[in-house]
């Protein structure tokens, strides 16, 4: 079993920045994909970030390329998701994901086996 717990969450001007959290339970978190998905009122959750079980590689949608980055500690079992120069468009539940294997670049959510309870951001303008 694996329990993943969101943090970070909340509310925030436009342009400022939020670090959201994931901590995973279990021995085995340095071999999954982590992923961060979001989803707005009557959007479709969607795909934000992802890193491999290493770190080394990691992928963004291109919305939010150059203003999220994800990380990982391996040893903390817990994964990142710092998000600067925030947008009223970034305003959703963010959930985040744990998988095996690095198809797609992580970018698809089928990949992932395990979320999140989601944490909510919201940036007013």
């Amino acid at each position: 079993q694996v329990q993943l717990v969101e943090c970070g969450g909340g509310l925030v001007q436009a342009g400022g920045s939020l670090r959201l959290s994931c901590a995973a339970s279990g021995r085995t978190f340095s071999s999954f994909t982590m992923g961060w998905f979001r989803q707005a009122p009557g959007k479709e959750r969607e795909f934000v970030a992802a890193i491999n079980w290493s770190g080394i590689s990691t992928s963004y949608i291109e919305s939010v390329k150059g203003r999220f980055t994800i990380s990982r500690d391996n040893a903390k079992n817990t994964v990142y998701l710092q998000m600067n120069s925030l947008k009223p468009e970034d305003t959703a539940v963010y959930y985040c994901a744990a998988g095996q294997g690095w198809a797609y670049y992580g970018r698809n959510r089928n990949g992932y086996n395990y979320w999140g309870q989601g944490t909510q951001v919201t940036v007013s303008s």
